[in-house]
């Protein structure tokens, strides 16, 4: 399968070209600086290039957005955006998205509108929900499908086992190599199509308590 990146660089994109190079997938590496990724073709391009992206992904059979809003003080805005325009611009080919554990809910309440919830991270969370939003109206000739987090999500071990849930977390925490064995799974064997599930790694669902939010 033919799959462009976006993100390929960061934390969890690069874990998702790693785990699809690890399958035999044929991998487009995209990020801004179009920096090389052993075993994948690297690509620079802004996500914000509607042509660019339109292009990427007729020549690709699926695309994963692994974007965040940015972190260094810019308007959000931009970057939803440019992820509203990339839903509309994607055709016919497959779409997944990294979503964030801040529109998942506990009790009726979106992570990320709990008063618990670290104020460092509360504006790049509800961007994030708002992009789940957005992805709910794009065209119903979209074949999208969002993974969310586990409220804590960081690199560890790849177990290659993993729990999931459709709106609220199914557990704690998810390594980064998990959570891209799990979007690598979705993309292989399709099961949610234009919809979203979360992950977690079985292991921390007995201790689920006390919620921590690294994971946007």
């Amino acid at each position: 399968m033919k799959i462009a990146v976006y993100g390929a660089t960061g934390m969890v994109g690069g874990q998702i070209v790693k785990e699809s190079l690890r399958r035999g997938h044929d991998v487009t590496a995209v990020s801004r600086t179009g920096a090389p990724v052993r075993g994948a073709t690297a690509c620079s391009a802004e996500l914000a290039d509607v042509r660019m992206f339109a292009n990427i992904a007729g020549d690709h059979d699926a695309v994963v957005l692994a974007t965040v809003p940015s972190r260094t003080g810019s308007d959000h805005g931009e970057w939803l955006a440019a992820m509203t325009a990339a839903f509309g611009h994607a055709g016919d080919t497959r779409l997944l998205v990294v979503g964030g554990a801040g529109s998942l809910e506990v009790n009726g309440i979106r992570l990320c509108d709990s008063p618990d919830y670290p104020e460092p991270y509360r504006s790049e969370a509800r961007t994030m929900a708002a992009a789940y939003d957005e992805i709910q109206s794009a065209p119903e000739t979209l074949d999208w499908t969002m993974v969310a987090p586990a409220p804590v999500m960081q690199p560890g071990a790849r177990t290659g086992t993993y729990t999931t849930a459709s709106d609220s977390p199914a557990g704690p925490s998810i390594s980064t190599q998990d959570f891209a064995v799990a979007l690598l799974d979705e993309l292989e064997t399709p099961s949610h199509h234009r919809a979203r599930f979360t992950v977690a790694n079985p292991e921390g669902i007995k201790a689920w308590g006390a919620l921590d939010y690294p994971a946007s």
